[in-house]
């Protein structure tokens, strides 16, 4: 299971790599872009969770990106760059980045700082907190989901793919997640069985709200569960 999707936006296609090897060796799911010009473009289409930003980059630099995403953009942002004046780590900080790196640096300990943006970014979740999303109380401590007052009946295997798709919601969810979190198992590319699972938890929310329903399919990705409803 992907521990999260990063993009790195570092001019030095080498390190680039290196960044990436790194991060996917602790499960990150890792895209990599080389120029600042087309960097926002990038990130709105790739919508990381975090975003490991170098500071000089070709066509603009990273304090113009950080510019232009701050402060509609909201994810973490980690600077990673070999410029490490003081001046230049203010600068980025108050432009909104979180935290700020100086080239080189070790792998492990890029990687701490990742996990540590990640988990500070992450929402804090009560498993048994009744959960309000997309039309939707959903009551763990009891297995139910209501709309108004009326009872949704679901399996075990919907209400447990359920449960995770609202715990994420706004969140694009993976075939590999699903079957990792849900199954326990790799997903192998080929086995349909979790589609047909999402089929029928489609049907009985539309069913049981009408319209689309909030579980939408993103091609090429997995599933979002819509939260615009």
């Amino acid at each position: 299971m992907a521990q999260g999707r990063i993009l790195v936006v570092e001019d030095d296609i080498e390190l680039a790599q290196l960044v990436r090897e790194a991060l996917q060796r602790d499960g990150y799911e890792v895209a990599l872009h080389h120029r600042g010009d087309t960097a926002v473009e990038a990130i709105r289409r790739i919508d990381p969770d975090l975003l490991v930003l170098d500071l000089m980059l070709p066509g603009s630099d990273g304090f113009d990106v950080l510019r232009q995403l701050r402060p509609a953009w909201r994810r973490p942002v980690l600077m990673l760059t070999a410029r490490g004046d003081a001046f230049d780590q203010v600068s980025g900080l108050e432009l909104g980045a979180d935290d700020y790196v100086v080239k080189p640096v070790l792998p492990r300990v890029l990687l701490a700082r990742v996990k540590a943006l990640l988990r500070r970014a992450a929402p804090v979740v009560d498993e048994q907190a009744p959960l309000r999303v997309g039309g939707l109380r959903i009551v763990p401590s009891a297995r139910e989901v209501r709309v108004g007052e009326s009872l949704v009946r679901l399996s075990d295997a919907e209400y447990d793919l359920l449960w995770f798709l609202a715990r994420n919601a706004g969140r694009v969810v993976g075939r590999e997640e699903l079957f990792q979190e849900l199954r326990g198992i790799d997903y192998d590319g080929l086995d349909r069985s979790m589609d047909l699972r999402v089929s029928k938890l489609r049907a009985r929310l539309r069913d049981a709200l009408g319209g689309e329903g909030p579980i939408r399919t993103v091609h090429g990705r997995g599933y979002l569960f819509a939260v615009d409803l």
